[in-house]
């Protein structure tokens, strides 16, 4: 899902003491290193993969022991009306930054980040699509991930976000949609108001098998966001083959294991005709090669436990 624009503010406003007062009662063992490795950059996991200490993606989800310290923060979540995946509070140190980078991969094209900053000061800033914002406390932020974006705290203090993962339900398009028009004032969401006891939690988030159809839908966001190149129609041409020959082992196999394979060689021959063909010249309107967004959004992701060798072909942590 891709906003019109770089930055969205939502109609609701949190009640940021209790939420500040909830996380700076967690204890320092619940603060580990971003999976990233950037300097400054720390996160709490509130939502992982079976509730353990892991970063990643893909598995079912379910609330970790620090967000069961933090009753209103599950009812944030509860007012949002999310389905959660991975779900944190973000830390960024004095001084550290979040480098200029574009989140490409799978997980960004299937899911909206929800950012509620909790700690913060006026020099905190947010830059994306060549826009910058300060997110005052409370406040209740989206931003399209696909465009190029850092963050930078030129203050004195840790700045911490909450950061909400989920894929757009109808209650989130319908605060976008309120967000975007202007129809609805601002909404103060006070302390045990809203029942938090029954948070939705993602248990599937990965194909095993792509279908046909989310091919195709991966292919039409890509070509709707792409630059114009000689080799374009051609590489355009062999996708769209491609598309159609995963319909047809999808029609013998579906997503079973029996065409695993079948499927997977097919997609290397596609990766393999589509770079002779010159995609890697290829880019998209955010500057990214064709290639990149491609491994990332289907050559990658097509197959659960793709052995993908290419240079693009790792699963991202963000």
């Amino acid at each position: 899902m891709r906003l019109t624009q770089p930055f969205l503010k939502l109609p609701l406003r949190f009640d940021a003491e209790t939420l500040e007062r909830e996380v700076r009662a967690l204890p320092d063992s619940s603060w580990v290193p971003h999976a990233t490795g950037f300097p400054g950059n720390e996160a709490v996991r509130l939502v992982t993969v079976m509730g353990q200490s892991t970063d990643a993606f893909e598995g079912p989800m379910r609330p970790t022991e620090n967000l069961a310290r933090c009753p209103y923060i599950a009812e944030v979540m509860a007012t949002l009306g999310g389905v959660w995946g991975r779900s944190r509070l973000m830390g960024l140190g004095a001084g550290a930054e979040v480098p200029e980078h574009v989140d490409a991969h799978y997980h960004w094209r299937t899911h909206m980040r929800v950012h509620v900053p909790v700690i913060t000061n006026p020099k905190v800033e947010f830059t994306c699509g060549g826009e910058t914002v300060h997110m005052a406390p409370g406040e209740c932020w989206l931003f399209d991930s696909f465009r190029w974006h850092e963050v930078h705290n030129r203050g004195s203090e840790r700045r911490v976000h909450l950061v909400l993962d989920t894929v757009v339900t109808p209650a989130l398009w319908d605060m976008i949609d309120a967000a975007q028009s202007g129809s609805l004032p601002e909404r103060q969401v006070r302390p045990g108001e809203t029942d938090a006891g029954g948070l939705k939690y993602e248990q599937v988030n990965a194909p095993v098998v792509m279908s046909p159809w989310e091919i195709r839908g991966h292919l039409a966001f890509i070509a709707d966001n792409i630059v114009d190149h000689p080799q374009l129609a051609a590489v355009m041409k062999r996708l769209d083959r491609f598309a159609d020959g995963w319909a047809a082992l999808w029609a013998q196999y579906a997503a079973s294991g029996q065409g695993i394979a079948e499927y997977r060689q097919f997609l290397g021959q596609t990766r393999a005709e589509i770079e002779q063909l010159g995609a890697a010249g290829i880019s998209l309107r955010n500057e990214l090669q064709l290639t990149t967004v491609l491994d990332q959004l289907i050559f990658i992701m097509a197959v659960a436990q793709q052995p993908f060798t290419t240079a693009g072909g790792q699963r991202l942590a963000s």
